[in-house]
């Protein structure tokens, strides 16, 4: 049964997170994550059959995906760089928490086709599953493994090869 309370709590950071990696702006991954829990609230369709956070991470794909429905920018998500600037400004606290690296991950994931973003996201830096990953997106499993390499093979290409942690 999900609780808002307890569920937003626990999720609220997974989410954020899943989000802010989506867009790259924390306002808007702010807003979205809200949301997000807002529509789980008034979705009383959670049968128990997934995991509260796969539940909420799949609403949290939706929402993103909605957003950028509403802004005409989903046909442009893979030269969204070229039609919107992402704006991978930093909190202090996340300054001193990431190193360098990181923030050529993020500069990198940000230029991705939005389909390989969604894939390596989930598989490679959430940790879900191959399964896990196609419940969430829906789609079958081949595209998320097809869809997981390209995005890594462009991710080593932006990072000039040198980013072995993803293999």
């Amino acid at each position: 049964m999900f609780r808002l309370e307890q569920n937003y709590d626990e999720h609220n950071e997974a989410i954020f997170h899943y989000i802010y990696l989506l867009v790259g702006h924390k306002e808007t991954a702010e807003d979205l994550t809200q949301e997000t829990f807002l529509k789980a609230l008034k979705t009383p369709n959670y049968r128990g059959e997934a995991q509260i956070k796969t539940w909420l991470i799949t609403i949290a794909h939706n929402t993103v995906y909605d957003f950028y429905r509403r802004k005409k920018l989903l046909k442009f998500v893979p030269f969204l760089a070229h039609y919107e600037e992402i704006d991978h400004t930093y909190t202090p606290e996340m300054w001193l928490d990431n190193q360098s690296t990181s923030y050529l991950l993020y500069e990198a994931l940000g230029k991705l086709k939005f389909e390989y973003r969604e894939a390596v996201v989930l598989r490679k830096i959430e940790g879900y599953s191959i399964k896990e990953t196609a419940q969430i997106l829906q789609w079958n499993e081949s595209k998320v493994k097809n869809n997981t390499e390209r995005g890594l093979k462009a991710l080593r290409t932006l990072l000039g090869g040198e980013w072995d942690e993803f293999r």
